[in-house]
């Protein structure tokens, strides 16, 4: 399925090397941006941007907005998935680096309801979804610059690169709101909650120099001096290859759901039903994501090692024992009990989320590779990672009860398992040991 790259092109470690801390670099900014809007809708964007209705339900009103961010995803995907495949990678990842960082700038800016009314909604909606849209472009770029740098045994690895960011854009996102928490409610609520959105501009310009400095893929030269790009890649995807973009959405729900229960439903459900302070629980989720930060790209390692199918099972079956366990840690208002719930739920999804890129990346020929997987991501985080807070607090709220929350974490791990492992045996898995053979050392 895949064009061979020319001898004369062949990457070297140094390039390879080189593309997978771009794609780390890069998604990290991106991913700062994405996330801290979420810690935002769960502390104070109700308040600011939805004053004239109850707490509860200004709440979920933020957690719509966040949602619609994952809404517009899936057309991200396809604008530059389809941009990737024509006229390169690297030209769609500048421009959507651009893109988040404007939008994420202009919600600081953003004045609130109190300001101008239900103009503020309305923009606050508009300039997720321009988030959104950056987002969704971003990652199948990222994990492409990265994959097809990579030596042949080492792209699940290397893939992994792209995935790093998220849970570190995370962390960066969480430590900057615990920085401004401390701040009293009223300076919290009126500016201090603007500045991680408007500091976000320094990183936005750190990750155009770099990426501006990273030549097109091989893989990618190879198939445009061919003249073999796809005229319309949506169109080939969906007529020569519906079943496998259908499996690559159930193959992600773990991998992008979870995190989204754990960090940003978590510190709403803690903050206001618990009793921990918003400050206190931000370091239970900043020492939660330094797991994973550590934890996950051994996920990729052990793929890399192992048959990817027994290697999946082994990172995705624990959830069923550790995610219960971290909800039970949590209701206990111990800090510590907490952070330890936190961490070991984490060790699952994480390292699974690490395998991911590489899973999909191989799924779909270089002419149609972006707009593949791309499709199948980011329809997956719509359908599943921006629901899931929006649901989860349904869930806690007409229940009264944290237990269909934690059914509704176990749903997502068994739907992965019920998409990865048939996409699996039908794209194919030789053993690690084979791929050695084969692979063409750089």
């Amino acid at each position: 399925m895949q064009h061979n790259t020319p001898a004369d092109r062949l990457p070297t470690a140094r390039d390879a090397r080189r593309a997978g801390i771009t794609a780390f670099v890069g998604t990290t900014i991106e991913w700062f941006d994405f996330y801290i809007y979420g810690s935002a809708s769960a502390l104070v964007l109700g308040k600011v941007f939805f004053a004239d209705i109850p707490p509860a339900v200004g709440t979920l009103a933020a957690f719509a907005t966040f949602w619609v961010g994952f809404l517009a995803r899936p057309l991200g995907g396809l604008i530059f998935g389809h941009f990737g495949d024509r006229h390169g990678r690297k030209k769609a990842l500048i421009t959507t680096l651009v893109m988040m960082g404007t939008a994420t700038f202009c919600i600081g800016l953003l004045p609130g309801y109190a300001q101008i009314g239900a103009a503020a909604p309305v923009l606050l909606v508009l300039l997720r979804m321009v988030q959104g849209v950056a987002m969704g472009g971003e990652w199948g770029g990222a994990v492409l610059i990265a994959t097809e740098y990579a030596p042949p045994k080492r792209k699940l690895l290397y893939g992994a690169f792209a995935q790093q960011g998220s849970p570190v854009g995370n962390l960066l996102a969480t430590l900057a709101f615990l920085g401004i928490a401390r701040l009293p409610d009223a300076a919290f609520e009126s500016w201090g909650w603007r500045v991680p959105f408007l500091a976000s501009a320094v990183l936005v310009a750190i990750g155009l120099v770099i990426r501006l400095r990273l030549a097109e893929t091989p893989e990618m030269l190879t198939v445009m001096e061919r003249g073999q790009t796809a005229k319309l890649p949506i169109k080939v995807v969906l007529t020569r290859y519906p079943l496998l973009v259908a499996l690559g959405v159930l193959a992600g729900t773990a991998g992008v759901a979870i995190t989204y229960i754990k960090t940003t439903f978590a510190l709403s459900w803690a903050t206001s039903d618990i009793g921990f302070d918003r400050t206190t629980f931000l370091t239970v989720i900043s020492l939660a994501l330094v797991v994973q930060v550590v934890v996950q790209p051994f996920g990729a390692v052990l793929a890399g090692k192992w048959p990817v199918r027994k290697a999946v099972l082994w990172m995705l079956v624990p959830e069923f024992a550790v995610l219960p366990l971290m909800f039970v840690l949590c209701a206990t208002g111990n800090f510590w009990l907490a952070v330890l719930g936190m961490g070991l739920a984490t060790f699952p999804h994480a390292m699974y989320y690490a395998a991911l890129a590489g899973i999909l990346a191989r799924v779909f020929p270089v002419e149609v590779r972006y707009t593949g997987m791309s499709l199948s991501y980011q329809l997956c985080t719509t359908l599943f990672a921006g629901t899931a807070p929006i649901v989860a607090q349904y869930l806690l709220t007409a229940s009264g009860s944290i237990w269909p929350v934690v059914g509704l974490g176990l749903g997502y791990t068994a739907v992965t398992l019920l998409g990865v492992l048939p996409l699996l045996a039908r794209t194919g898995e030789p053993s690690p040991a084979v791929t050695a053979r084969a692979a063409t050392p750089v």
